[in-house]
């Protein structure tokens, strides 16, 4: 009897021992980091990957050794892991990284829609994005924006988005955006502007925008504007007719050009072109729906990145002189 229970004792002993020994083993697994290098790495879960997917997937990648520690976490420590793509950094041990694997935490990345671009220039720097998706042709596929005409109807600013987006999810954000930027301007406008719906507000921002990028002027070049078209005067504005140019024009806008008449053409048509020709930012939003008053009609540029303002065309004429002179 002595002996079966001493057996018995030494048996028990042996199994502590055994389980001990494989305890610390699990404990020395959890602070062995992965094998990531320097400045970390990409690493993709796709939807649907169950755990052992994901160390067969790490250990493809060289990153760690599939065996019974990532089995034994697993079932201590159940996850729920996330689709997405994840940054794991240097260093990263395997309980951080089920935690980030399971947090949700995926990789960003920032574009950015600048204020006065074309709607060309935003489809070219969206086909240009290594990091969207992108569907065939973008730049003339307008179904489901619900408008006639692209240009204008984009909001610039800096989207974030993820791995799996694409370039038409950035522009819908763009289009709502605007729409939503567009309907606060409108509702906050000045009495008796000469201009009778939100679309004729756009088209008066996006000239704006082109006429200058400091924000202190941008109400006095609105003021202009809005007083020549209530003199019933043209516009005259040299961003129009750039942009009813085309592709034809070369960078220098030539006295022909002024005569050419186009739809865009305000030196040679009364009122607002028929399109807005850029995309315009909220200040040049707000600032068509609410210029500066005064009484200037007239404006240049001063050869030092803004203008000068005039109430009479002899003070105008003085302005352009100098600016002449100057160059």
């Amino acid at each position: 009897m002595k002996k079966v229970l001493l057996l018995l004792a030494l048996i028990s002993l042996l199994l502590t021992l055994s389980a001990w020994q494989v305890w610390k083993r699990y404990e020395a697994f959890l602070q062995v980091p992965l094998a990531i290098v320097p400045g970390g790495q990409v690493f993709q879960v796709e939807p649907g990957t169950t755990g052992t997917s994901i160390i067969r997937q790490l250990g493809s990648l060289g990153l760690t050794r599939s065996g019974w520690q990532w089995r034994l976490l697993m079932r201590l420590e159940p996850h729920v892991y996330l689709a997405g793509e994840y940054r794991l950094a240097e260093g990263i041990k395997p309980q951080e990284l089920l935690a980030v694997l399971s947090g949700g935490q995926v990789v960003q990345y920032r574009i950015t829609l600048v204020e006065g671009w074309t709607f060309k220039q935003f489809a070219a720097a969206l086909a240009a994005n290594k990091d969207l998706r992108h569907e065939p042709d973008l730049d003339i596929d307008m179904a489901g924006f619900d408008i006639q005409h692209p240009e204008g109807w984009f909001l610039p600013e800096t989207y974030v988005f993820t791995r799996g987006d694409s370039d038409r999810d950035i522009l819908v954000r763009a289009h709502e955006a605007m729409r939503a930027a567009l309907q606060e301007s409108w509702e906050s406008r000045a009495d008796s502007l000469p201009i009778e719906t939100p679309y004729e507000l756009l088209i008066l921002a996006s000239i704006i925008e082109k006429e200058t990028s400091l924000d202190e002027e941008r109400q006095q070049i609105a003021g202009v504007f809005m007083r020549r078209l209530k003199k019933g005067m043209r516009l005259q504005t040299d961003p129009t007719v750039i942009y009813g140019l085309g592709d034809s024009y070369d960078g220098n806008i030539r006295r022909r050009d002024l005569q050419t008449d186009t739809p865009y053409n305000t030196y040679t048509r009364h009122g607002l072109p028929p399109t807005p020709i850029a995309m315009p930012g909220k200040a040049s939003l707000v600032a068509a729906a609410n210029p500066a008053s005064g009484e200037t009609l007239y404006f240049v540029a001063d050869g030092k990145g803004g203008h000068t303002f005039s109430v009479t065309l002899e003070a105008h004429r003085r302005a352009v002189k100098k600016l002449v002179e100057r160059n």
